[in-house]
This record gives structure tokens, C-alpha cells and sequence, in this order.
């Protein structure tokens, strides 16, 4: 009799056979890497319906599910800070893996342009859904975002280099829209979330050969964990709870912890 082990990943296969199965004929492959392009297409938007469906997410009805959604730690609070603040969003949670982007790409566009990223759109129940919007949009799912387009020229160019350059590493799908002018952004969490890992892998390579390090100090907000902390900063959990003396990964809001950096 097959167990109950068994009888999952039995299921789970099936699943993604079914999955690559659909992939076949919305004309993609799960490992193909999308064209550079901020145009927008039916098979760019074809590769974000399909990561939803490999990552098994679903498509949040309402406000009461988005509350239930965050209360399960499915979705997680975004709030803004010295590189970025949220406008007109109405339901400001994202995947963590979203928090985690945003954060990342807000404090490099800080230090690149000189002026902070702005979200004007996170997790969008059906129910709160724009009427020009597709019906095949993520945006319900908690894995899309839209940021303001800036007016600084030099801005623009910067962040549109690296959304193309992270669209070529296969971890999201960017389109530039006009009406308000904005970029729509999917991110796929699982590759993502391989993508920082190796950039951490490389960052303690390096620090290994370097002389020495340092440390800053961060103070825990609301809904941080020890994962979301490090990956922004480019350590390991275990790096946190040795520099701060941690036994667990349980941390408070309002805590200060020391964050062991690369000199």
C-alpha cells in the first residue's frame, strides 16, 4: 500500500506534468528565458500565469481572504522606509519574496538615481481589479507590483536596464505601461529567491578573502523575519544569530540586531 509520502508526490507529479503540458500550449517551457523586451506580449504574460500555477498560488477573491492571506504568513506587510514609500496602494502585502525585491532594488535605485522607488501597486484582490485590467492578471495572486515611472531621464534608463537585465536571469516579467505611466512587474518567487541566494553565496566567497569585516545596525519592523533580514543585507541566518547571540530565530519589532557586513 503506498503511503501517504507517497501518494503526494504522486500527486505533485502529476500536477506538474499537467503544468508543462499547459506550458506546451500557451507555446513556453518552464525554463525558457523570456525575451528582453518592456513591451509587454501575450507570452510574457503567459510565462507570469504560468509561474502562478508551478508556485500553486491562488487567485485572492477579496479583502477577507487578503486578511486571511496574511494572517496564514502567505502574504506579508510592505512598508516603506528611506528607498522607498507605497502610493494609492490599498492592500500593501506582497509574497515575501516581493518584499524582499522591493527592498533590494529600492536601496540600489537610491544609491544609483538619488531619489526613493515609488509602489503604487501590490497584491489587487478580483473584486478590486481596475476595469481595463486583463483577466489574466497576477495581480490578485501577491506576486506583482507596479512602480511610478520617474521623470528623471537618467532614472528611467537605470531601472529599465535592470529590469531587462533581471528578466534575462528568468525571475520576472517587467512591461512598461503609459496609462498612468508605470512598469507592471511578476516576480517568480522560487527563482528569485535562488537568484539572491547565489548573489549571497558569491558576497561570502568574497568576504571569506577579505581582511576583514563590519557590521550596521538594523532595527526589526513589524513583520520582519531573520530570512527576509538577511537575504536584504547579503548574510545568512546563522551569521545574524552569531553576531547577536541568538539561539532561535525569534525576533521582536523595535529589536536592534548587528548585521556582519563585507568591508
Amino acid at each position: 500500500m503506498a503511503t501517504i509520502t507517497q501518494r503526494l508526490e504522486t500527486s505533485r507529479l502529476r500536477r506538474v506534468s499537467a503544468i508543462a503540458a499547459a506550458a506546451l500550449l500557451l507555446g513556453v517551457t518552464l525554463g525558457e528565458a523570456s525575451a528582453q523586451s518592456l513591451r509587454g506580449s501575450s507570452s510574457s504574460l503567459n510565462r507570469q500565469v504560468l509561474q502562478a500555477e508551478i508556485h500553486d498560488f491562488t487567485y485572492i477573491r477579496d479583502g477577507n481572504q487578503v486578511q486571511r492571506f496574511v494572517d496564514a504568513g502567505y502574504l506579508v506587510p510592505v512598508r516603506g522606509n528611506r528607498n522607498f514609500y507605497l502610493k494609492g496602494v490599498s492592500f500593501p502585502y506582497a509574497r515575501p519574496e516581493a518584499r524582499l525585491f522591493i527592498e533590494r532594488l529600492s536601496s540600489q535605485y537610491m544609491r544609483a538615481c538619488g531619489e526613493r522607488l515609488v509602489v503604487t501597486s501590490l497584491t489587487r484582490p478580483l473584486n478590486r481589479q481596475p476595469r481595463n485590467a486583463s483577466s489574466r492578471s497576477v495581480h490578485p495572486t501577491g506576486m506583482a507590483m507596479d512602480l511610478r515611472r520617474s521623470r528623471n531621464v537618467q532614472c528611467r534608463r537605470w531601472l529599465e536596464e535592470v529590469l531587462l537585465s533581471l528578466e534575462k536571469q528568468g525571475v520576472l516579467e517587467a512591461t512598461r505601461e503609459y496609462r498612468p505611466p508605470h512598469y507592471h512587474l511578476a516576480l517568480f518567487p522560487q527563482p528569485y529567491a535562488r537568484y539572491v541566494s547565489l548573489i549571497a553565496s558569491n558576497d561570502r566567497a568574497e568576504q571569506s578573502s577579505s581582511p576583514g569585516t563590519s557590521a550596521v545596525t538594523y532595527q526589526v519592523r513589524r513583520g520582519d523575519s531573520l530570512w527576509d533580514i538577511a537575504r536584504a543585507h547579503g548574510v545568512t541566518v546563522d551569521d545574524i544569530r552569531e553576531a547577536n547571540g541568538l539561539r532561535g530565530s525569534r525576533i521582536l519589532p523595535g529589536q536592534t540586531l548587528q548585521l556582519p557586513l563585507r568591508r
